[in-house]
């Protein structure tokens, strides 16, 4: 079998800078049903993985293993080198389509992470990532984006119209 190789240093990525996600802080635990949220730009998990591992190594968490369902993705790289370290992913077709796995510490902690997808509108997209940090959510991705969709949009106040005499 062939593995091919991504590789992302400080510039070939925006650096995990704009990256959409949310994590518990006690993620990893197996306390929750999901640790945290990620919402993704796209569905290219070459591009959006370093970007998503780089913005949680800033917060502590050195991911060393990423796993994906594999039908919403395009195929991904088997190992990811991110700022000189490797980061192995592996696709499932058992897995809900609606999560990916992350885990590091040696292997002993794993975060489950809901999945917003990439084509989801930016205010349920939020709501989801703020929703996925809470205790006794539904065990289901699509219930938590239900939940996070059903929330009435933000209404904006008509301002009055000033008109000037000229």
């Amino acid at each position: 079998m062939t593995t091919t190789q991504a590789v992302w240093g400080a510039e070939g990525f925006r650096g995990g800078i704009d990256v959409r996600v949310s994590l518990r802080a006690d993620a990893g635990s197996g306390e929750n049903t999901f640790d945290g949220a990620w919402y993704p730009r796209t569905h290219d998990l070459a591009v959006e993985v370093p970007e998503l591992v780089a913005a949680l190594d800033r917060r502590g968490v050195r991911v060393e293993r990423f796993t994906y369902p594999l039908d919403p993705w395009l195929p991904a790289p088997r190992k990811l080198v991110v700022d000189g370290r490797v980061v192995r992913t592996g696709g499932f077709r058992s897995m809900d389509p609606g999560v990916v796995c992350l885990t590091w510490g040696g292997g002993n902690r794993v975060a489950h992470l809901l999945v917003v997808p990439p084509e989801t509108d930016v205010i349920t997209g939020v709501r989801a990532l703020r929703l996925c940090t809470r205790r006794g959510l539904p065990r289901s991705p699509q219930m938590v984006l239900a939940a996070a969709r059903s929330q009435p949009l933000p209404q904006v106040p008509d301002l009055p119209v000033v008109t000037r005499a000229v």
